[in-house]
């Protein structure tokens, strides 16, 4: 283990130095603004930059200030040290890549007061004197010998959503009449209302009245200008909200207070439900901070163990759905768990499949690789450490998992340990569906601009094929 170890006043001698060297980073420039709060244009803003007298990002002077407090409170007199004094002169910019050398050295002691004073000199690669200036810190008096502190790595995150143009586009268009099935407990009630005021929904409540009314009052939502049909249970509200549907009297469904299997089965009947030519499959669209962009994950609900020809559809309503998300031309990655055909793994030979079907034009819009494991997918260094090369490696869309417990498994993965958050909605219906668990609010009204999105998309595709 290594330790800080100081050295006292007695010890200290004028003319006794130390030094040490930094190299400046991007990550260090966010970094010390973030903790500053310093968010001059100068150091974060690369166009303002540019324009400006050094035609680049420089960095925070107070970044090579704090590499002094570094060398006094670490290593000359180090453990123990008070500062007292500071001052300096910054005689020229450091830029992303300079490399600095700090040195402080002793020139002068007092001893009434153990007091000593540095002179502080900061050069970068070059041997130029970029900072200079004295420090004055009271030394210790005391030997500490201490274990170095091991300190966490920093990760920094993307500052916006990747749902953000989504959100504005869809808002754009215009609110969808929603039918609300069951909204009984006060978390839908605020899910459903943020969504109404965002824009994006006007809701019809479908159930039991008196049980709605006590949920909004228990959430202090005023909803007197709310619709409510009332029902008396649960899968008289699906069965209401379905018909509502095949009558285009709403134009999108959220689940609300439904268990989710029984509305599954409701919306799956052949002649009762929202079945059209195609298959309903449900995409879950990512913003996972590690990944450079949006991710459409599928099918994570609706096709338990799809066979092939089911793959096939759930792979084109989710590159239609891409589409729909102004993606042109999606990079579709088939999930297995080989990188190789086997016939020992049907979900490798199903990859295969589902790729010649698109080279035969059976799966359309898209460009189609696999089978891929989730390292190859995500990760160039790996697939190409494996002699893989491919369009959709780095640089996927949309992943098509083997099967709902695959894809279930991956999205919460994704959630609780890389922080990802995902809305989504079943696809392939008469309306669109919202399934998942209102789990936070903000993410149930990203469902319902999917939704519009989606809509609008199918709107105007039909009307070209017509």
């Amino acid at each position: 283990m290594e330790y800080l170890e100081n050295r006292t006043f007695e010890e200290i001698q004028v003319g006794d130095s130390a030094s040490l060297t930094r190299t400046l980073t991007e990550k260090d420039i966010q970094v010390f603004a973030i903790m500053s709060g310093d968010i001059n244009p100068a150091h974060v803003d690369i166009e303002y930059a540019q324009s400006e007298m050094f035609h680049k990002i420089i960095g925070h002077g107070m970044w090579g200030a704090a590499l002094i407090s570094t060398v006094l409170g670490t290593q000359l007199p180090g453990p123990g040290t008070i500062y007292i004094n500071q001052s300096l002169k910054f005689k020229k910019p450091v830029a992303i890549g300079d490399t600095l050398t700090v040195t402080v050295t002793a020139i002068e002691k007092k001893p009434e007061k153990n007091r000593i004073i540095f002179s502080c000199e900061c050069t970068n690669q070059k041997g130029e004197i970029v900072m200079e200036g004295q420090a004055e810190v009271i030394a210790p008096t005391k030997k500490i010998r201490r274990p170095k502190a091991v300190l966490p790595n920093i990760s920094l995150r993307r500052p916006y959503s990747l749902f953000e143009p989504y959100l504005a586009k869809a808002k754009s268009l215009g609110a969808l009449r929603a039918g609300v099935i069951n909204p009984i407990r006060s978390r839908i009630i605020e899910a459903v209302h943020n969504a109404h005021l965002a824009g994006f929904i006007n809701p019809v409540l479908i159930g039991n009245k008196e049980k709605i009314i006590l949920a909004a009052e228990e959430a202090k939502i005023d909803i007197s200008a709310y619709e409510i049909i009332n029902v008396d249970h649960s899968h008289a509200a699906i069965t209401k909200t379905i018909h509502m549907a095949r009558d285009d009297e709403i134009g999108i469904i959220v689940r609300g207070g439904a268990l989710r299997d029984d509305l599954l089965r409701a919306i799956q009947k052949p002649d009762k439900g929202l079945l059209t030519d195609y298959c309903l499959s449900y995409a879950a669209v990512l913003d996972v901070p590690t990944y450079h962009k949006a991710l459409i994950l599928t099918d994570t609900v609706v096709n338990t163990d799809p066979n092939l020809e089911v793959k096939r559809a759930i792979t084109q309503n989710a590159i239609n759905f891409a589409q729909a998300l102004s993606i042109t031309q999606p990079k579709v990655a088939i999930l297995a768990g080989l990188d190789t055909v086997s016939y020992s793994m049907r979900s490798t030979v199903d990859a295969a499949a589902l790729c010649k079907m698109a080279e035969r034009g059976q799966i359309q819009g898209g460009i189609l690789d696999g089978p891929l494991t989730f390292d190859n997918v995500i990760s160039i260094e790996v697939a190409r450490e494996k002699g893989i090369s491919s369009p959709v490696i780095g640089e996927a869309d949309i992943i098509v998992v083997p099967n709902v417990e695959t894809g279930n498994i991956l999205v919460k993965q994704l959630e609780y340990l890389a922080e990802s958050r995902s809305a989504g909605i079943v696809l392939g219906g008469r309306v669109p569906v919202l399934m998942s668990h209102i789990n936070e609010i903000h993410l149930s009204t990203v469902s319902c601009a999917l939704a519009i999105l989606n809509q609008d998309y199918q709107t105007r595709t039909s009307q070209l094929r017509f």
